[in-house]
C-alpha cells in the first residue's frame, strides 16, 4: 500500500511548548499542519513542574541572567544564542500571557519570581508546581479556538524526506490504523522533545524515545553535545515509569536534603548548597547514596509548614501523598534521573539545522544555550524563543555551519550479534554505562553493543514497512543511545553533567568546544567561538 498524501506549507512535529508556539506563530502567514505522536496533551512540556525563566524582576538583569547561564554552561555555551534567548524572554513571556498563560501573582499585584538551582536571585514564573501543564493547556486552547492549523494525533514520525539535498516532508505512521502517511511541507519544524526514556530511570514520559533526533540523524543532519544528558537531583525514589519529579522550586523555598545522618551534606558541597547548579547537586547525591549503601537521599520541607506546602506544592504534595509521604511531616526518599537532554539536532541561532528546509525547536535541538549544563528553567523559554525565530526565518536561504576537525574513531571491533534485544535491555545497558559516570572501557563495549542493536532495528523496519510504533521506537532508542555512547566516549574529559570518572578533570586546552555527527562521516569537533576548522 503505497503512503497518502498531505501538502502544508509548514509542518510542526511535536506538541509541547516548542511545537505549540511554532504552530501558533507560523499560522500567522502560513498553512500549518502539526502532528504529535499521541494526544496533544502528551509531551515533556506538560511534565514540568518548575517554571520559566525570565529577567523581568526589578532587582534582575539581562547580563545577570547571561552570567549565571555562562557560568552553569561550564565554557560550552554559545554567548550570542544565550543574548539572544534571554534578551528576548521578556518579548516571549509577554506574547504567552497574550495566549492565556496565567503565572502565580505576588503580592504586590506584580508576578511572583521564585529562585531555582544554578540562578543568582529569583527570576523564574510558575504556574503553581505545574507550570508546564498551564502552558501547554493555554496555547493548546488557542491553537484549537484558531480553527486554522490542522491537527493530527496518533503520527508517529518514521523519517524525514529529503530531496535534491532539502527536507521536504516527512513520512509518518498512523498509530491507529498502521498506515503510512506522506506530508510534504515547504519547511519542517521538529519540535519532538527529548529522549530519556533511553535511561532505565527518567522523569520523561513514554513517548521520549528520541524519534526527532533519530530521524534527523538517518536523514543526514548533524547532531551535537549528544554526551551531554542532565539528570535531575531530586526524582521521587518510588517504582513509578517515569519517576515523578520532585521540583527544585521546593529546595528554592528552603527545603533541605539530609545524607543517612540527617545532615545537610550539600553545605560542604558548593556555596549555593542545596541550590548549586544542577550537575553538582546530582553527582554530590550520587556520592552520598555511595557513601551510606542507599539508593537515595533524604529532601526535608517539614520546616516550612503544612499549610505554605498544600498551597504552594499541590501536586507534588498529592503525589508524595500518594507514594506514602506527609511533606510535612516525613522525609521524602529522592534520587537522580535521567531529566533533559542538551545534545539534539545541531542549529544556528534561528532553528535551522544543517539539511535547508528543516528547523528543530525545543529539546530535540542542540542550540548552544545549556554548553554542558543547563540552567534551571531555561529550557522552555529556550523552546519559545527558538520557534518564534524559527517563523521569522522562515524562507531564508541555505544556513552552512562549520564542519569541524575529524577525531579519532573507536577501535576495530569484531561484530557484535545484538541478539534480539528490546528497548529494556537498550535501557539497562545505557543505565549502567553511559550514565552519570562513565568511563572508557565500559562505553567502548556499550558503543559497540548498542550499534549492533541499532543495525539490527534498523534492519527490521527496512524489512517491514508495515512496522509498528514498538519496533520503531526501539530502532530510534538504539539510535540515540549508540550516539550518546560514542560522544560519551570521545570526550576524554569531565564537565558538565558529563563525568568521566577515568578523566576527572575539566579539560579546556583539548576540549572547550562540540562533538558534532554526521551519518556516514567521522566525528568532527567544533571549538567554542571558532568560525573555522582548527586542529586539536
Amino acid at each position: 500500500m503505497s503512503p497518502s498524501r498531505n501538502a502544508t506549507d509548514v509542518l510542526v512535529i511535536g506538541s509541547g511548548i516548542a511545537g505549540l508556539s511554532a504552530a501558533l506563530h507560523a499560522s500567522v502567514d502560513n498553512d500549518v499542519t502539526l502532528l504529535t505522536k499521541g494526544a496533544l496533551a502528551e509531551s515533556n512540556t506538560w511534565y514540568a513542574q518548575g517554571g520559566i525563566a525570565g529577567a523581568v524582576g526589578e532587582a534582575d538583569s539581562v547580563e545577570l541572567h547571561v552570567a549565571d547561564t555562562l557560568v552553569v554552561g561550564h565554557g560550552l555555551c554559545d554567548e550570542r544564542v544565550v543574548r539572544a534567548v534571554v534578551g528576548e524572554a521578556p518579548e516571549a513571556l509577554e506574547a504567552l500571557l497574550g495566549f492565556g498563560v496565567r503565572f502565580d501573582g505576588a503580592e504586590d499585584g506584580g508576578i511572583a519570581l521564585a529562585r531555582e538551582g544554578g540562578h543568582s536571585l529569583p527570576r523564574v514564573l510558575h504556574s503553581g508546581d505545574r507550570t508546564g501543564a498551564a502552558i501547554q493547556s493555554a496555547l493548546t486552547d488557542t491553537l484549537l479556538g484558531r480553527g486554522r492549523i490542522r491537527v493530527e494525533e496518533h503520527r508517529f514520525l518514521a523519517d524525514l524526506i529529503v530531496e535534491g539535498g532539502r527536507c521536504t516532508g516527512a513520512r509518518v505512521l498512523d498509530t491507529r490504523t498502521g498506515e503510512l502517511e506522506t506530508y510534504e511541507a515547504g519547511a519542517v519544524v521538529l519540535a519532538t522533545g527529548g529522549f530519556g526514556q533511553v535511561f532505565r530511570v527518567t522523569t520523561n514520559p513514554l513517548v521520549a524515545t528520541g524519534d526527532g533526533v533519530a530521524a534527523a540523524w538517518r536523514a543526514g543532519a548533524q547532531v551535537a553535545d549528544m554526551e551531554f544528558v542532565q539528570f535531575h537531583p531530586t526524582a521521587l525514589d518510588h517504582e513509578s515509569a517515569p519517576r515523578f519529579l520532585v521540583s527544585e522550586a521546593l529546595r528554592g523555598e528552603g527545603a533541605y536534603l539530609l545524607d543517612c545522618d540527617h545532615r545537610r551534606f550539600m553545605l560542604d558541597a558548593h556555596p549555593l548548597a542545596e541550590l548549586a547548579p544542577r550537575d553538582v547537586v546530582s553527582a554530590e547525591i550520587e556520592r552520598v547514596m555511595a557513601r551510606c549503601g542507599r539508593t537515595n537521599v533524604w529532601l526535608d520541607a517539614r520546616h516550612l509548614g503544612e499549610s505554605f506546602l498544600r498551597a504552594r506544592f499541590p501536586n507534588i504534595w498529592a503525589a508524595c501523598l500518594e507514594a506514602g509521604h506527609d511533606l510535612s511531616r516525613d522525609l521524602v526518599p529522592v534520587a537522580p534521573a535521567a531529566h533533559y537532554a542538551i545534545g539534539g539536532v545541531r542549529v544556528d541561532l534561528d532553528g535551522r539545522s544543517s539539511i535547508p528546509g528543516l528547523y528543530a525547536s525545543g529539546e530535540v535541538a542542540a542550540t548552544g544555550l545549556h554548553g554542558a549544563n543547563r540552567l534551571a528553567s531555561n529550557s522552555l523559554l529556550e523552546a519559545l524563543v527558538f520557534s518564534r525565530r524559527i517563523v521569522r526565518a522562515l524562507g531564508a536561504g541555505r544556513f552552512a555551519l562549520p564542519s569541524g576537525v575529524t577525531l579519532g574513531a573507536l577501535d576495530d571491533a569484531p561484530a557484535v550479534d545484538a541478539g534480539g534485544a528490546g528497548l529494556h535491555d537498550v535501557q539497562a545497558l545505557c543505565s549502567s554505562a553511559v550514565g552519570m559516570a562513565r568511563d572508557a572501557d565500559a562505553l567502548a563495549g556499550a558503543a559497540t553493543r548498542l550499534e549492533a542493536v541499532r543495525q539490527e532495528a534498523d534492519a527490521r523496519v527496512a524489512s517491514d514497512p508495515a512496522a509498528g510504533r514498538a519496533a520503531r521506537e526501539l530502532a530510534d532508542v538504539a539510535t540515540v543511545a549508540s550516539l550518546i555512547a560514542r560522544s560519551a566516549w570521545l570526550r576524554t574529559e569531565s564537565r558538565g553533567c558529563h563525568v568521566r570518572i577515568d578523566h576527572p578533570e575539566r579539560d579546556d586546552r583539548a576540549w572547550l568546544g562540540h562533538t558534532v555527527m554526521r551519518r556516514g562521516e567521522p566525528e568532527r569537533f567544533v571549538r567554542v567561538g571558532a568560525e573555522d576548522s582548527e586542529e586539536l
